[in-house]
């Protein structure tokens, strides 16, 4: 199972997964050591593929950081908290974690899109 490190030390997942936002992208970076990796890669494509199913599940995609790095981003995309929460909080998925290999750390964090003026768009 990950151990699970808050990305803000002020506002943790769980307070995040009572708000009613929505779109939201859920940004998650994992660190393992590199003996480990491809346990990590299989136990995020099954929780991937059961993500998939889930209701307000919209997309996602994984990153690896380059020149034989261990650390890796989830960027996954969500209709709204509620439906993210309500994958998070499943009993599959929870069962799930104990697939990720002893060595890695999660950080989950929930995210909207932010406009810049003359940059990007929300």
């Amino acid at each position: 199972m990950p151990n699970f490190i808050e990305m803000d030390d002020k506002v943790t997942l769980s307070d995040q997964m009572e708000a009613n936002d929505g779109p939201v992208i859920l940004i998650n970076k994992f660190n393992v050591i590199h003996e480990e990796a491809d346990q990590l890669l299989e136990a995020w494509a099954k929780d991937a593929a059961f993500m998939k199913r889930q209701p307000g599940f919209i997309s996602t995609q994984l990153h690896r950081g380059i020149g034989d790095s261990c650390v890796f981003i989830n960027y996954a995309v969500w209709e709204s908290v509620r439906h993210f929460r309500e994958a998070f909080r499943h009993p599959v998925f929870q069962a799930h974690l104990n697939d990720y290999p002893p060595s890695t750390v999660a950080s989950p964090h929930l995210f909207t899109k932010v406009a810049v003026p003359g940059i990007c768009v929300a």
